[in-house]
């Protein structure tokens, strides 16, 4: 395999993680978050993406050069300067999301939403400019993969930020090497298994100038920084018996944790904003972030929503339940909700605005239009699966060994075939079902489209917000009033419906 450039294969990504950093399940600390087995395919799923980057066949889709720098780099990992990039771009990250079948959710592409922007927009960042150049360069150069920490605990959010000193993220100190900071960040998808770690203030949070700049960070953390630690949740991975079992669990599953900052010192070159509280802020809408993190989201959930489309029309034709009309309206209507989505990223890419630098994004409004759709399309495909399969996902032995029972496996052919396959093919199309919407992988894939892009009132918020800031609103309004206008108590006041004998 011929590398391209300094881009990382599998192999380096794999030995990238093995840095000594703190990362803790089940009250121990793991040794190797690449071989531990909580970790361990997940590690290799996102190995396998890199890999993807030097294979012939994958290469060319995924990669290109960004002319500003000369660095070749995925699609998605350097900006965009055209419509047709952006259709590039798309593509690279429909090619990644279906090696994980849209299931990995914070691939490394997800945080280029930010960093793609970061070396065209550093003027932003003032005295941090050359920090931000230097890590859009490493970042594209070797496609590093990122998470991204911007909520606060949810321990007691009904006080003011700069009241939360001993739970949130805030500088305590400053030193010649650095910033030291203390405090918690969630959720940190995939930490475990990513090189670095992007730290900042959730958009919306209330920074009260006077009283919150300690607070007011924008920075990089290092995952093998010795101030940090990561608390992990329950792992679904390292539980799951066998493949056919678990299909997608076993090697897809991004551990969610909370990233726990302790006296941990960030160096200054780590660093893109300091004690500024509109700059912690506002570099969501000046670095385009929005339009373009909608964008990757809506392209994996588009290929995600490909299976689940796949799998319901599989799934009911294996219950011989296929030609019935209530049936395949709910199958078409799977099929029109990976239409709609993906749609959108078509009006996404085709219809850009500017960026920063000559630079294109995704228009805001179909960035928003995107958020909230989303959130509300896995509860309908849950809803469409549990009523059309009914329990069948549930009626199915308790694993592979069953079936490698020489007394149960002639019984368990005969009853547990499906209408159109064996029973080994329905059970394992019923396996595959049952983990994508049943188990504990299942229901955070549930609760993580629903709040994936925040909680649904800030959704609405921003979008009125935007319509509002952008005039959308008020063209909105005039349209009602331009519809007052035609009419009045004495009749039609303008328009063909007037009176000609009609005077004011």
């Amino acid at each position: 395999m011929t590398p391209t450039g300094s881009l990382m294969t599998g192999d380096d990504y794999l030995e990238s993680l093995r840095d000594g950093r703190q990362v803790y399940l089940n009250g121990e600390r793991v040794k190797d978050v690449a071989h531990h087995p909580a970790f361990r395919n997940s590690a290799l799923s996102v190995a396998r993406l890199y890999d993807a980057l030097h294979d012939p066949a994958t290469s060319g889709v995924l990669t290109g050069v960004d002319e500003a720098t000369g660095i070749r780099t995925h699609k998605f990992f350097k900006p965009s300067r055209s419509a047709a990039e952006l259709v590039e771009a798309r593509e690279a990250i429909a090619t990644w999301a279906r090696m994980s079948y849209g299931f990995l959710g914070r691939t490394p592409e997800y945080k280029a939403s930010f960093m793609a922007g970061l070396g065209v927009n550093a003027g932003y960042y003032g005295r941090f400019a050359a920090n931000a150049t230097a890590w859009y360069t490493e970042f594209a150069r070797k496609a590093l993969y990122l998470n991204h920490v911007i909520i606060n605990p949810p321990v007691d959010r009904k006080r003011a930020i700069h009241d939360m000193e001993d739970v949130f993220v805030h500088a305590v100190r400053e030193t010649d090497a650095g910033v030291v900071v203390s405090g918690a960040k969630m959720l940190a998808t995939g930490s475990a298994i990513t090189n670095a770690g992007f730290v900042a203030p959730v958009g919306s949070a209330a920074l009260a100038p006077g009283k919150a700049e300690a607070f007011a960070l924008v920075f990089f953390v290092r995952m093998d920084n010795p101030g940090v630690k990561l608390v992990c949740r329950t792992p679904y991975a390292q539980h799951a018996a066998s493949p056919f079992d678990a299909p997608l669990s076993s090697r897809f599953d991004e551990n969610d944790s909370v990233l726990l900052l302790d006296e941990a010192l960030i160096p200054w070159e780590d660093v893109l904003v300091y004690r500024d509280v509109k700059r912690a802020t506002g570099f969501y809408a000046a670095s385009g972030f929005p339009n373009l993190y909608n964008f990757q989201s809506g392209v994996r959930l588009s290929v995600k929503l490909e299976l689940m489309a796949g799998l319901l029309a599989r799934g009911t034709r294996a219950n011989g339940t296929d030609e019935f009309r209530g049936v395949q309206a709910a199958v078409g209507e799977v099929v029109t909700m990976r239409d709609m989505v993906w749609a959108l990223t078509s009006a996404m890419a085709h219809d850009p605005e500017p960026g920063s630098g000559g630079t294109v994004v995704p228009r805001l409004e179909h960035a928003s239009a995107m958020r909230m759709y989303n959130a509300q399309v896995w509860d309908r495909v849950h809803e469409l699966f549990e009523t059309t399969l009914g329990g069948a996902p549930l009626a199915v032995p308790s694993s592979a060994r069953d079936l490698a029972n020489p007394e149960l496996r002639p019984l368990i052919d005969r009853f547990y075939r499906g209408a159109d396959t064996s029973a080994h093919d329905r059970i394992k199309l019923l396996k595959l079902v049952w983990d994508a919407i049943g188990t504990e992988f299942g229901g955070r894939h549930e609760l993580y489209e629903r709040n994936y892009s925040g909680n649904g009132e800030q959704v609405r918020l921003d979008a009125l917000r935007w319509a509002t800031g952008r005039g959308s609103l008020a063209r909105y309004e005039a349209l009602v009033q331009d519809c007052l206008d035609d009419y009045d108590l004495d009749g039609w006041r303008r328009g063909p419906w007037r009176d000609p004998a009609h005077t004011d």
